[in-house]
């Protein structure tokens, strides 16, 4: 007979819906009898929908829950992302001159025969295309405001890799009629305290209406509260800004004057003085966020930041001001509770790395779930690997920061090389002379892959001389060609595939 297992999710928004969704398809638990998972809610925490982008990943995600993406884009507000363009990370804006760079999600073309990336750093850096530009056609689709597939295309499928921009609170919503779907007990109450044994695990949570709750696991997806893992369990947080200097955010909609306004198909990130706005557009409207640190500017600063870039539509009264200290648990895994989304850790809004670090959690949950015996012995493994990704965002992240040669504290503390890791220390050192490669990478523990780094190293001017070793790369002609097949697909994929507007505006047609 199969051994009874009870999972109680402490916490609604897009973790806990997204792990009860998630554990109740993998655990085939409508099937199961023996299990349950329950999660609990309270009904006075809301969920804050300012815009929020999402990696590729995600559609794998929603295609073994079994949304289909019509569903999915209509029902979350989603429109499409290709990437992120970055304005201003290297250098201030001069009259007439800004300085920008696309991170695609497009990895670069390559045959069997030639690696363009030498061939690229080989060619003279003042007549060159931009390293995006030339060896992806995702740069000039997506700055083309066009959309990565055509209808008619299979659910999340398409010729261009792609994710999506959406609306939190929507998108709980969407996730949560999904778990029920599947099997998952909605419970709504206020959290009181929890009963914690003898052993150091959790007994019982105790609600505030006087009942109490057991299970086998508790999963804690109540965001910065943290009321298991933290409260109760007292798991260190381990913070991070000493690398990661932003630790607060000014966030808010802002509608389209026109409905019919083009939709940017990718994250438009921003730096100023003291950090970066981001600009993400939803259907109905855009996203826009100061991110900044409070050690460099102060709150009404960044509200001016904010004000200048949205113009005479920015709203002071619909600012959200968000706190946050850039860091994660030491053990998100302790005894019986283990944490996923805000409460394991959040590091900042950049490249959008809260929603994949869910996603990573709640498939190793999901697959190293023990069926019988100690429940908590997956926990040392789990913390490893969650621990080790968490770390490789961090270096990725700084990456960003660390090559800007703007002149402000915020970016000259950045480049301070005590601020950088020391392992993305020895890689930049490497990579003076030679590109990043797959093997510079574990990736079961990487969220981010070898192209990534070069679409961030070189659109920050990133200089790495292969010059001593021109002769090992013959193969120029060749190259050159794929480099103009490049610049015409892209060119003839920009007129081809739909706006992105329209297509969004199709794949929510009732």
């Amino acid at each position: 007979m199969a051994s009874s297992r009870n999972i109680l999710i402490i916490g609604g928004g897009t973790a806990g819906w997204l792990c009860a969704a998630y554990l109740a398809k993998a655990l085939n638990l409508i099937d199961n009898p023996h299990l349950a998972i329950t999660l609990l809610e309270s009904p006075d925490i809301g969920i804050i929908g300012v815009g929020e982008g999402t990696f590729p990943t995600i559609r794998q995600t929603l295609r073994f829950l079994e949304i289909d993406e019509r569903r999915f884009i209509r029902e979350s507000s989603a429109t499409f992302k290709q990437g992120i363009l970055f304005t201003d990370w290297l250098h201030e804006p001069q009259p007439g001159k800004r300085h920008r760079f696309f991170h695609p999600f497009e990895a670069p073309f390559y045959s069997e025969e030639t690696t363009l990336v030498p061939y690229w750093l080989l060619q003279e850096p003042n007549r060159r295309r931009s390293f995006a530009e030339a060896v992806t056609i995702q740069d000039r689709v997506a700055g083309a405001k066009r959309g990565p597939k055509r209808l008619g295309e299979p659910d999340f499928d398409g010729p261009l890799d792609y994710a999506y921009h959406i609306d939190a609170h929507n998108l709980a919503h969407l996730l949560a009629e999904r778990a029920r779907e599947l099997g998952v007990i909605h419970l709504l109450g206020e959290l009181d305290h929890s009963d914690i044994g003898s052993d150091g695990a959790i007994e019982a949570v105790a609600l505030k209406d006087g009942s109490k709750l057991v299970a086998d696991l508790y999963v804690d997806c109540s965001g910065f509260r943290a009321e298991l893992i933290g409260r109760a369990l007292n798991s260190p947080w381990r913070s991070v800004r000493d690398r990661l200097f932003a630790d607060r955010a000014a966030a808010l909609k802002v509608p389209y004057e026109n409905p019919d306004a083009p939709i940017e198909s990718y994250t438009l990130a921003n730096a100023h003085e003291g950090g970066w706005t981001w600009d993400i557009g939803l259907a109905g409207a855009r996203g826009i966020g100061c991110v900044y640190s409070s050690d460099h500017i102060g709150d009404e600063r960044a509200l001016e930041i904010l004000r200048d870039y949205i113009g005479p539509d920015f709203d002071g009264n619909s600012v959200r001001l968000l706190s946050f200290d850039a860091g994660y648990r030491e053990r998100q895994w302790v005894r019986n509770c283990v944490s996923v989304g805000l409460s394991a850790g959040f590091l900042e809004p950049l490249e959008a790395t809260g929603l994949v670090l869910i996603e990573a959690a709640v498939g190793m949950i999901a697959e190293l779930f023990p069926h019988q015996g100690p429940v908590d012995a997956p926990a040392r493994r789990f913390n490893q690997l969650m621990t080790a990704r968490f770390e490789n965002i961090v270096k990725f992240l700084k990456l960003h920061y660390c090559l800007s040669r703007r002149p402000e504290p915020f970016w000259r503390e950045n480049s301070d090389p005590s601020t950088i890791p020391e392992e993305l220390r020895e890689l930049l050192a490497q990579w003076r002379y030679r590109p990043p490669g797959r093997f510079d990478f574990i990736l079961d523990v990487e969220s981010f892959a070898f192209f990534n780094y070069q679409y961030i190293l070189y659109g920050m001017e990133f200089q790495t001389d292969l010059s001593a070793g021109r002769s090992d790369f013959p193969k120029v002609a060749a190259a050159e060609k794929l480099f103009d097949r490049i610049r015409l697909f892209g060119e003839k994929a920009a007129h081809d595939l739909p706006s992105h507007r329209e297509l969004v505006r199709e794949l929510t047609a009732l």
